[in-house]
């Protein structure tokens, strides 16, 4: 049982092992700048950019949306019968729920 043991903390009798080991050990767990924390604000900054590219997007619809309804009067009247529910005298407005 003791031949196993020497075994295995044998390489860790070496000052230069034990040395790495420690450092390695510091790094990962005990750094201000740990691995385990890199690790998570490289998840965040990933997420971050695909909310950028998400919100990009959204920002290119909604100008090619608004340059529309600025152009086209027909755009603009569909827009606000759609959204603000407004008619025309003497029209009746029905809403059906689609479900």
């Amino acid at each position: 049982m003791k031949e196993k043991l020497t075994h295995l903390t044998a390489p860790f009798r070496n000052k230069y092992v034990l040395s790495f080991s420690l450092f390695v050990l510091w790094m990962v767990f005990f750094d201000n700048h740990n691995l385990l924390d890199r690790i998570a604000s490289y998840r965040d900054i990933r997420k971050l950019n695909r909310q950028k590219e998400y919100y990009l997007q959204k920002i290119r619809e909604d100008r090619t949306r608004l340059n529309e309804l600025k152009t086209s009067v027909h755009t603009l009247e569909k827009f606000a019968r759609e959204q603000y529910l407004m008619k025309k005298e003497n029209e009746d407005i029905y809403l059906v729920d689609e479900e």
